[in-house]
């Protein structure tokens, strides 16, 4: 098998991955929908109205206070993880109900009410709306995710563009490697035949 003839099958082999890395590249220099999908949905915070004293203890390494719809927060982070206080009794804060992540979560979708709509599902930290978004929330650190099908659409192209085809890390890395050989090899066998004298 002659060398241009290899060239012409790998070539024709990468045409998928081609065509996905030009369709993926041009979307992620446009960058359309990018910043709904990855919109940072934070709990609205109010100013403090009244005095806080906190004696930190020896095991915190970083603390955060500041005060929301349901009252003030104290959060910590230890060795061991996050936790989540109440300021006066330096005690875990019980996780809230249905109704109290309906408060904070309606209030926090005043920042754009037309993505996050209402509230429509709540099962424990996920929360679902009627306008399609699916919302986490972290109560230890009082944080919130939110994903849409803009993001799952965004993810699947990153997915693509890295050859992450299967979402099957053992398969996925030899099919990335094989590709990335592919187009080295492509590459070198095209640079020989362009130097390469006419027989």
């Amino acid at each position: 098998m002659n060398i241009r003839k290899i060239h012409r099958i790998i070539g024709l082999i990468l045409l998928l991955p081609f065509f996905g890395w030009a369709i993926t590249g041009l979307i992620f220099f446009i960058k359309p929908g990018y910043k709904g999908a990855y919109e940072i949905l934070a709990p609205k915070l109010y100013p403090l109205t009244e005095p806080i004293s906190i004696n930190p203890l020896s095991e915190w390494l970083e603390l955060r206070c500041f005060k929301t719809a349901l009252g003030n927060h104290l959060i910590v982070r230890t060795s061991k993880g996050w936790l989540h206080l109440d300021p006066q009794t330096l005690k875990e804060k019980t996780p809230p109900t249905d109704d109290e992540i309906r408060v904070l979560l309606t209030d926090a979708f005043l920042a754009n009410p037309e993505r996050y709509g209402h509230i429509s599902a709540i099962s424990k930290d996920s929360i679902k709306t009627d306008t399609g978004i699916n919302i986490s929330l972290d109560w230890n650190r009082l944080s919130l995710q939110q994903t849409g099908k803009d993001t799952e659409w965004i993810d699947t192209f990153y997915k693509i563009h890295y050859l992450q085809w299967t979402s099957i890390s053992s398969l996925d890395r030899p099919i990335g490697l094989v590709g990335v050989l592919l187009v080295i090899l492509l590459s070198v066998l095209g640079v020989f035949l362009a130097i390469k004298k006419p027989s």
